[in-house]
Parts: structure tokens; C-alpha cells; sequence
């Protein structure tokens, strides 16, 4: 793509579909939400409390997990738009990138739920609907699974800050309009 003047007007741009959008902004909601209250409550004493946080915990990474499988189902159902120019070696980077985070936002809530089953806290979606455990009681398998959830949240969060770095860098320095596709119309003013 040839380099554009400070003052360029964007390439004609083709928007994710609102549901896509909706969809995205959600998981990456919950996402700050789900580690946010990770790092928190694992520094607190055993405590009502404490039990109370990591209830939250589980549901908001239940909430992540099926809101993952209604994204590729709608990405099934309406494929994205077209990515905007870019290197190839870009395009390769950001479509590996893509599928590491769809399998990683399918891996920490699974990891997780794995470990509450092994170490015997079954997983009560909002308090009324019993997840069933996965696997059965065992607490050195629940310790391996805890810190398999950890080192994938890490992996994670190493992703979001890649892909929130990517997004800036096309926005802000490629000027190519990615982080505006992702943004619903009514956030945008566009010169076009």
C-alpha cells in the first residue's frame, strides 16, 4: 500500500457486520472483567468472599466460551469483510494470530472448569444452572489444570495486547481504516 500524507482521507471502508462487532466487544469485555477479577481474588484469605469472586469468576469464563462458539458460528454464517491491503507477511501474522486467539479464548475457560471439576467445585452457571463437571475429583490433576490456566491466561493476555497493538498501528500509522471496521458506524465520522 503506498504511504499515505498525515492528512489522507481513509480508503473506502467495509465494516464488520454490527453482530460481529456486538459480539467482539463483548468478549473483549469480559475478557478485562474475567482476568481483571482472576488477579484480584487470588491474592485474597479463604473467605465467603473470596468463594463469592470466584462464582463470578467461572461465569463470566462460561459467559466467554459460549460467546466464542456464537462468534465463529457467525463468522460461519457471515464471513468477515475482506482484509484491508497489507504485506503478506502481515496478512499471515494477523490471520495466525486471529486463530491462536479464537483457540485460546476456547482453552482458558475450558482449563478452567477442568480444574474447579478436578478439584471438586462444581461450576453453578449464575447460581442456577449446574455445569457438570468434566472430570472427576482430583487434586493434584486440579493443581496441573490451575496452573495450565495460568500460563494460557498469560498467553492470552500476551495475544489481546499484540492484537490491540496491531490494531492501533494500522489505524494510527497505516492509516488503512482496520480498527474503524470493528467500530459501529454511529462511533465513526468518516470524510468519505
Amino acid at each position: 500500500m503506498p504511504d499515505m500524507p498525515a492528512n489522507a482521507i481513509y480508503p473506502p471502508l467495509t465494516r464488520y457486520h454490527p453482530v460481529a462487532q456486538l459480539l467482539h466487544w463483548l468478549t473483549a469485555l469480559l475478557i478485562v472483567a474475567a482476568f481483571g477479577l482472576g488477579l484480584y481474588m487470588v491474592g485474597l484469605k479463604i473467605s465467603p468472599t473470596k468463594l463469592k469472586l470466584f462464582s463470578y469468576h467461572k461465569w463470566i469464563g462460561v459467559t466467554i466460551f459460549a460467546v466464542v462458539v456464537l462468534r465463529l458460528m457467525w463468522r460461519w454464517h457471515c464471513p468477515p469483510p475482506a482484509p484491508v491491503p497489507m504485506p503478506d507477511w502481515q496478512r499471515r501474522a494477523a490471520d495466525v494470530g486471529h486463530k491462536m486467539l479464537y483457540a485460546l479464548l476456547l482453552l482458558v475457560p475450558l482449563a478452567g472448569w477442568l480444574s474447579s471439576s478436578a478439584k471438586g467445585f462444581q461450576t453453578v452457571y449464575f447460581a442456577v444452572l449446574p455445569i457438570p463437571d468434566l472430570i472427576g475429583k482430583n487434586a493434584e490433576a486440579g493443581e496441573a489444570l490451575q496452573t495450565l490456566h495460568w500460563a494460557l491466561n498469560k498467553t492470552l493476555l500476551l495475544l489481546v495486547l499484540g492484537h490491540i497493538v496491531a490494531a492501533l498501528k494500522h489505524q494510527f500509522i497505516d492509516r488503512d481504516g482496520t480498527l474503524l471496521r470493528m467500530l459501529p458506524a454511529l462511533f465513526t465520522r468518516r470524510n468519505t
